[in-house]
């Protein structure tokens, strides 16, 4: 059977470089940053000087950086569009996710662009009318199906972007006028007032009030974490978690929690991630730890009754236990969660209004929050804010490295090492051996696999060391063996920079 799309991409927001960088360690294969202008997030902005030094992160890994230049434009703000685009090709920059099809028509370098969620591509006929202007790759509507992707795919031929986690709009993709309509700021100019997250009373046409002050329009997260497999066989090879807005550990968090799933799909599949390294983790991701107001897969299986998020709009996080006994200055759960000072619990009262408290102090089972809540028996508690897996994101959490091979043999009475990596590019030096021969060849040999091996601080790990062809093993020492493989290694990460292709 022939893939498509061999090749499966995790794209992961950036908020900020730090953000971005963060990603990238966490085994995304792609980020996607706003610029200073023109990006549908005005409160996440970064200067081309900082989208550069991520680019060159991320290339290091063959990771790829998109920029969200997707509002609408106005007649003034073209020529400033453009020369920023210029500037964000010469910085390195791999594609543009764009709404504003002006820029169609501008004389542009040659960068690749991507159609925005904005354009609201929800049809197999707004695919192709993408694809035939020349986009490289379609972010479709939050609201398409599994039937509907399976569709486009089988009928075009551009890839196919999806969103799999995050925050889900009221309104359909790239069609808010709510918040231009009743505030003056436009969400298509990356202004929005977040309408669909206010409460509303729901009135009949006679006054009659149905539903006082609940989150009427206020959708749970979508979580497509069960369908991967799904999609990718319907066509889709790029996979979108929603955040620019979010902060670092959220994204450390959820970028985690889909690389594991992806690598344990690709195991024995001819299918892979589209860069380059393998990440190890130091903590065990769970997306309900890091802002989670409910999760719902929406449209993916056809239109459901359980999407909405009425009662808050805020982050209720995991389910604990219920509450067994309140006191004057405490109470407990009936939970098996380990609870610590400074958590965050919050719950939901007798009138289905949002409430949380920070608890103070644990002492034998009894939880002592800072304001004793009026809370009753019986009542779900939920922790949003877990202080023990907020003080394991704030540290080390995760490693990216580059698998390599080494190779040492002798060519015409020299000694050549070549480093090779898993996207088969190689890297060789030859240097000068003289001088004696090692008494005892099988130490010599562990020493060169205990130094090749040392590549700490660096991109790469060994995997293996092939010194069967070093016939004549003379000694060395360490303190040389050392600086063969600094020099090795650097000249290999350049090439690799070199080998790097843009679209």
């Amino acid at each position: 059977m022939t893939i498509k799309n061999p090749k499966i991409e995790l794209l992961s927001p950036a908020k900020n470089l730090e953000v971005g960088i963060a990603a990238i360690n966490h085994g995304a294969d792609a980020v996607y940053i706003g610029p200073s202008q023109f990006g549908a997030r005005v409160a996440a902005g970064n200067s081309v000087s900082n989208i550069a030094q991520l680019v060159e992160y991320a290339h290091k890994y063959y990771a790829r950086v998109y920029v969200t230049l997707n509002t609408i434009l106005k007649d003034d703000e073209l020529e400033p569009a453009r020369l920023l685009v210029n500037d964000l090709y010469n910085a390195g920059v791999d594609a543009l996710i764009v709404q504003d099809m002006a820029l169609l028509q501008m004389d542009l370098p040659p960068i690749a662009l991507h159609a925005s969620t904005q354009c609201d591509t929800r049809t197999v006929e707004k695919v192709r009318f993408l694809e035939q202007c020349g986009f490289e790759q379609v972010v479709l509507a939050r609201e398409t199906s599994l039937d509907t992707m399976r569709q486009m795919s089988e009928q075009t031929n551009v890839a196919l972007e999806a969103f799999v986690h995050g925050a889900l709009c009221v309104s359909y993709s790239g069609q808010c006028y709510l918040s231009e309509a009743a505030r003056g700021r436009s969400a298509n100019c990356g202004a929005c007032a977040q309408m669909c997250r206010l409460p509303y009373d729901l009135i009949d046409q006679d006054g009659n009030i149905l539903v006082k002050k609940k989150h009427l329009l206020s959708l749970k997260d979508f979580d497509a974490s069960r369908h991967l497999q799904e999609m990718i066989e319907a066509g889709i090879s790029s996979f979108k978690i929603e955040g620019r807005l979010k902060d670092i550990d959220y994204v450390k968090n959820i970028t985690s929690y889909y690389r594991r799933k992806f690598d344990a799909i690709f195991e024995g599949s001819p299918r892979r991630a589209s860069s380059s390294g393998k990440t190890t983790f130091f903590f065990e991701p769970n997306p309900k730890k890091t802002f989670y107001r409910g999760a719902t897969d929406y449209f993916l299986e056809g239109r459901k009754r359980d999407i909405w998020s009425f009662d808050t709009p805020k982050s209720l996080g995991e389910p604990i236990g219920k509450v067994k006994d309140v006191w004057r200055n405490a109470l407990s759960i009936n939970t098996k969660s380990v609870i610590a000072n400074g958590d965050g619990l919050c719950y939901l009262n007798k009138k289905g209004e949002f409430e949380g408290f920070r608890v103070n102090k644990v002492e034998s089972g009894r939880l002592l929050p800072l304001t004793m809540p009026k809370i009753e028996k019986g009542t779900l508690v939920y922790r949003n804010s877990d202080v023990a897996f907020e003080r394991i994101l704030a540290g080390k959490t995760a490693e990216r490295k580059i698998q390599v091979d080494f190779r040492l043999q002798i060519v015409d009475n020299r000694l050549q090492i070549t480093i090779s990596d898993t996207d088969n590019i190689s890297t060789s030096i030859t240097v000068e051996v003289s001088g004696e021969l090692a008494n005892n060849p099988d130490k010599m040999q562990d020493t060169w696999r205990t130094q090749m091996s040392k590549l700490g601080g660096t991109l790469f790990e060994a995997r293996e060391i092939d010194l069967s062809r070093l016939t004549e093993p003379y000694f060395i020492p360490v303190s040389q063996i050392a600086e063969w493989r600094r020099q090795l290694v650097e000249l290999h990460e350049a090439n690799r920079s070199k080998a790097y292709k843009r679209s």
